[in-house]
């Protein structure tokens, strides 16, 4: 009886830690991808409660110190007369001298560009005209024989149109409060 429960066990733990274990490891086992997600849950859900419960009680348990009330700090009252002070001179700036243009100016040579000699064409050279070649005349098509006339249909009756029935002007609407009673129950 306990073989079969270490195997169970073993087995049971196996498939648990697979998703852990390289494929490699694991040779029959398929889809162990559900299981550590499953594990993931249900550790998280069973730990979720019980850290809420221990910070509410710690917080509600502790008795915590009380704050010392500080001194009101006063700071020394501004000046309502601001002091002057004396206006800065700064030395005036010597005025630059730039020195005089000359009367005339020399005049730069423009270059001179030498000329091409313009080629000689030749004449356009002769090209001879290409022969019409001559077509052979097209073949003659044969006249298909006459078809038959199409026998003559009677003529048909025309169809009749089903008629829409027209509506009443006054459509009754029901009525959504419930009926007056003169009898009270």
């Amino acid at each position: 009886m306990q073989t079969v429960l270490k195997l169970n066990l073993y087995h049971s733990t196996k498939l648990l830690i697979s998703p852990l274990i390289s494929n490699s490891e694991m040779g029959h086992h398929h889809e162990p991808s559900i299981l550590l997600p499953l594990l993931l849950m249900i550790t998280l859900s069973l730990m979720s409660g019980k850290e809420v419960v221990a910070s509410r009680h710690l917080l509600e348990t502790t008795v915590l110190p009380a704050i010392p009330e500080l001194p009101k700090v006063e700071l020394p009252s501004l000046p309502t007369v601001l002091p002057t002070f004396p206006k800065l001179e700064l030395p005036p700036l010597p005025k630059a001298e730039l020195p005089p243009l000359p009367d005339h100016l020399p005049t730069l040579q423009q270059p001179e560009l030498p000329t091409l000699p313009k080629p000689e064409l030749s004449g356009v050279p002769h090209i001879p005209a290409l022969e019409k070649p001559e077509l052979s005349p097209l073949p003659e098509v044969p006249k298909l024989p006459e078809l038959p006339a199409l026998p003559h249909l009677s003529e048909l009756p025309k169809p009749i149109l089903p008629t829409i029935p027209s509506l009443p002007n006054k459509i009754p609407f029901p009525s959504l409060s419930p009926p007056l009673s003169t009898t009270s129950p």
